[in-house]
């Protein structure tokens, strides 16, 4: 397919890209899915908390069982005592949800064939800076028209990576760091020529 490939000026010449990645048909369930895997995969599932037997001391009955008037107890260190163990205590554990090739590629070509549907994916001739600088990466956006962005380039551009750290709504990727939130994370996509003939080989 083509789409358009815009420039500092005006939109000017067309780009081929695979069809099979940028006009796929739109799955929502596969790629609702996918993100769901994917945010769940950064989950850290680190807490922990003790439970009754981790916790140190309660070995000794408190007082005898019967004749006190009182409640049976058997350890200081039940769940109802202050400073006791937690009754169903945390333990640290994977949130990874299983989700093979074929269905991350099936919900990537989704996710970009419906920003090329949307007008949210554009594709720019190039994207450099002379110097890692953030006004200048501001006014090559303004050039453009763009503000909430995500730059997709074929290798990672430490003068564009520099420039952007300090813009909340730009982040530049490269192509082998592109995920699908990051793709429906921004208002619009904007790709290098390279990029995305790149991205169309590798899920194609």
């Amino acid at each position: 397919m083509q789409v358009n490939m815009v420039s500092g000026e005006q939109g000017s010449d067309c780009v081929d890209l695979a069809d099979r990645t940028f006009a796929a048909d739109y799955n929502e369930s596969l790629v609702h899915q996918v993100v769901a895997a994917y945010l769940a995969r950064r989950r850290l599932g680190t807490k922990s908390r003790k439970s009754r037997a981790e916790v140190r001391g309660g070995g000794t009955k408190p007082w005898r069982q019967k004749g006190l008037g009182r409640a049976r107890a058997g350890s200081i260190r039940s769940p109802i005592w202050r400073g006791g163990g937690a009754a169903f205590a945390a333990k640290p554990r994977s949130f990874e949800q299983k989700v093979n090739r074929k269905m991350y590629r099936g919900a990537m070509r989704s996710i970009l064939s419906e920003l090329v549907r949307t007008g949210r994916l554009i594709v720019i001739d190039d994207l450099t800076l002379e110097q890692p600088k953030t006004r200048n990466l501001v006014g090559r956006l303004g050039e453009l028209g763009l503000s909430d962005v995500l730059i997709v380039t074929v290798e990672h551009d430490d003068k564009l990576a520099l420039a952007s750290r300090n813009l909340p709504r730009v982040e530049v990727q490269a192509c082998a760091d592109v995920n699908p939130v990051g793709l429906l994370a921004f208002g619009t996509v904007a790709m290098t020529v390279g990029a995305a003939r790149r991205l169309g080989e590798r899920f194609e």
